[in-house]
């Protein structure tokens, strides 16, 4: 219950998905909310930077797949009309057009995973080698979700699930690894099993239309959270930009009772870390207050992936295909995108030239090499995508450098990452690295924790209504019953074997 019938004054940190879905449900619900960003603006690393012609750009451009009903649902709330149509991608190796994927909900329903099966448009992958992924189904209906199934897939890698399960060499380097590229931002052999299970049956196998996605009309800092912010600051919140958390301020009993940036302190009933995972680190490695808690300390052994995000303005207008492409086999560790943005972003539709985001995942390699080198790079890729881009040429680029900024499920790395709740009775955690068990990922799911972050305050004060988080959408009658059945399987097989080693 609220103390002296005060308004429980809460302080968030970070402000990205999860940060702002906190702050926004309980700004709403009356309570003293601040919300502090070390950025000079609302979502952190995306944006801040210019062209050598003085363009404002954004770094990295982001997908929203059908699955992300809380978010489409948010977007609904504050009426805003930010987002594409549902668009076409296509993928590319150095030997040209591999995949072009379809408007899943356009075409007639098919049972899991016939629908992605059947309407997915491979080039050059024999169906024999398709065909090899159908033993990989076992892995999925077991990978529930569940804690046990996390610790039963975590400890190996993707690569090796593939191999295990039959999965043909082709079929992975031209297919799976792809997604996982792009989809985990690393290659399989460094990817969680577990992770790899997860994200693919979310974004491409549950159900037919998941890898449908639309994109922003524009910067997603401009389009939805600069007005999201208006609505949580009319709502009574306080959002503050560069305050960068340096530690908490405990009472006797270990309760946090501030938060401290600097000379400046924020005093709080309750406290919600929504921060990546390299922000986190960078906090708890100067706070006294959280290294002498073991799953804080547990947080060194996480870690990042490197991205770079490249935009680049040509002088003339090239035809693409489709407006946002996934692309393979440049670099054997690296995955990278490229999109169209005179298709995607309204502000480039009359543009005279051709404008084109291109952002590389796991880019460790490039990261040292200066501008022009990255550039040269880029435009030799693109030409081999879209050869039309070598008649083409550059006038105005930008080139940003992201260290550890996206998550890295490693094997193993499940152990170390936080539930929502933590050994403070009244710190609590969200961000699309947390442990839940709604199934989403990326940034739904970052967003989803963030509520769920704001429902643990409402439990903890009984003060206002907690947030409605929409499920995502139940198995297919089929899965249901196959993974009922497992379940059923496994637990007979502990009760006569209880030390078999189960995979």
């Amino acid at each position: 219950m609220v103390e002296n019938t005060q308004t429980p004054k809460v302080v968030v940190v970070g402000a990205g998905w999860a940060g702002l879905g906190a702050t926004h449900h309980l700004a709403k619900q009356g309570y003293d909310v601040t919300l502090l960003e070390a950025s000079p603006q609302a979502g952190g690393l995306v944006a801040g930077w210019k062209t050598p012609g003085g363009r404002s750009v954004e770094a990295g451009i982001h997908g929203f797949w059908y699955p992300y009903q809380n978010i489409f649902s948010l977007v609904r709330e504050l009426r805003l009309d930010p987002f594409t149509p549902w668009t076409r991608s296509a993928q590319y190796s150095p030997d040209g057009l591999v995949v072009e994927s379809p408007i899943f909900q356009d075409l007639p329903r098919l049972p899991m995973p016939l629908g992605t099966f059947v309407y997915t448009q491979f080039k050059r992958l024999p169906l024999s080698d398709r065909l090899s992924a159908l033993p990989l189904l076992y892995a999925v209906i077991d990978f529930d979700n569940s804690e046990e199934a996390w610790r039963r897939y975590d400890c190996i890698t993707a690569r090796e699930l593939f191999k295990q399960y039959g999965v043909s060499a082709r079929l992975y380097h031209e297919a799976f690894n792809p997604m996982l590229l792009v989809g985990l931002f690393a290659p399989g052999e460094q990817c969680s099993a577990a992770a790899a299970l997860g994200m693919l049956y979310y974004f491409i196998l549950a159900h037919q239309p998941d890898f449908d996605v639309v994109w922003c009309r524009g910067t997603v800092g401009d389009r939805i959270f600069n007005p999201w912010i208006e609505t949580i600051e009319n709502s009574g919140g306080k959002v503050l930009t560069n305050r960068r958390v340096s530690d908490l301020k405990l009472d006797e009993t270990g309760k946090a009772t501030a938060v401290i940036c600097g000379d400046e302190q924020f005093d709080a009933d309750a406290v919600i870390f929504a921060v990546g995972i390299g922000g986190m680190k960078k906090i708890v490695a100067g706070s006294s207050a959280l290294q002498n808690h073991s799953e804080f300390r547990n947080i060194q052994n996480l870690g990042g992936i490197d991205v770079l995000s490249t935009r680049l303005w040509f002088d003339r207008k090239i035809t693409i295909p489709k407006p946002s492409n996934a692309c393979f086999g440049f670099d054997p560790t690296t995955g990278w995108t490229f999109f169209d943005l005179n298709a995607l972003h309204d502000e480039f539709k009359d543009e005279s030239g051709t404008v084109i985001e291109a952002d590389f995942y796991h880019a460790n390699q490039f990261l040292p090499l200066d501008d022009d080198e990255i550039v040269d790079i880029v435009h030799g890729y693109l030409k081999t995508c879209i050869p039309d881009f070598k008649s083409a040429q550059i006038c105005d680029r930008s080139v940003v450098r992201l260290r550890q900024a996206v998550t890295h499920f490693f094997p193993g790395s499940h152990q170390f990452m936080l539930p929502a709740t933590t050994s403070f009775e009244n710190v609590f955690m969200s961000g699309d690295w947390i442990v839940n068990r709604h199934g989403s990922w990326s940034q739904e799911k970052a967003y989803v924790t963030g509520l769920e972050a704001a429902n643990l305050i409402c439990d903890r004060f009984q003060y206002g209504k907690k947030a409605q988080i929409i499920p995502v959408e139940p198995d297919e009658d089929h899965v249901q019953v196959l993974r009922q059945m497992n379940r059923s399987v496994r637990d007979i097989a502990k009760s006569v074997i209880p030390d078999l080693w189960l995979p």
